[in-house]
């Protein structure tokens, strides 16, 4: 089984519980502005080396949970894409 056949495998049970429309949603889901505003601030900081732990552990948080959108999202495309949706 190839890698992106074993990700698809992996992901199923988390669709199967979703909707056609569900799903369609999951994939034009946007971020919320505010946030993306604070995400650029701890950015910033980061690139100028000065996050306090307290920030970092943040940033990190919200890097984490936006790759993981990312990647729902990613998965989200292709299981439409496969459907005809």
């Amino acid at each position: 089984m190839s890698t992106s056949q074993a990700f698809h495998r992996g992901t199923a049970p988390i669709f199967s519980i979703l909707t056609v429309d569900q799903t369609k949603r999951l994939a034009e889901l946007e971020g919320d502005p505010v946030l993306a505003d604070r995400v650029t601030e701890l950015a910033s900081k980061a690139n100028e080396g000065e996050l306090s732990a307290a920030d970092r552990e943040e940033y990190e948080a919200y890097i984490e949970a936006n790759n993981l959108l990312a990647v729902l999202q990613a998965e989200a495309l292709y299981r439409l894409a496969q459907s005809g949706s």
